[in-house]
């Protein structure tokens, strides 16, 4: 299959693992433990709220020394939300990820009038499937002068030989 007829469906999770806003980032962690990923999705009456990942964990609660079991998954998820369709060519969700340095995007599909969380694509998902478009992401932040993200760059690294 060539790059260009890549589409985030062809690369996506379709068992998205999400977590309410009023949850305590304690209960959200042992989540992400007990099921070994590295983001959760916040929903609130089926509408995408935020995405908490890991780096949010450490971002805000273990350097600001926070209480887990007090504070909420709201007060620390990473928003507004970048999601894409699952239609979306791959090479245009990879420009969304340079843009707003970005390693996960929910994938949303409009069903009977609603949007709906259908599935999930994240960087590492895409540099499995595909180390070509990884290169071309290495291009696009060459060509925009400026260096990824390290958390970014560490996956275009490990993935491209």
């Amino acid at each position: 299959m060539s790059i260009t007829a890549l589409k985030i469906r062809d690369v996506m999770t379709e068992n998205v693992v999400t977590i309410k806003g009023g949850d305590s980032a304690k209960h959200a962690a042992s989540i992400m433990n007990r099921f070994e990923i590295g983001c959760l999705v916040v929903v609130e009456d089926g509408v995408v709220m935020g995405i908490m990942t890991e780096r949010d964990l450490l971002r805000k609660i273990v350097t600001e020394d926070r209480d887990p079991e007090k504070t909420k998954v709201s007060e620390i998820m990473s928003r507004p939300v970048i999601v894409v369709a699952p239609d979306t060519p791959l090479e245009e969700a990879i420009k969304l990820m340079v843009r707003h340095k970005i390693k996960k995007l929910p994938v949303m599909e409009r069903y009977q009038g609603e949007d709906r969380l259908i599935g999930l694509v994240t960087l590492t998902d895409i540099a499995r499937f595909q180390p070509k478009l990884i290169e071309m992401m290495k291009e696009l932040f060459a060509k925009a002068q400026e260096a990824p993200p390290k958390r970014i760059e560490k996956v275009m690294n490990y993935y491209v030989v």
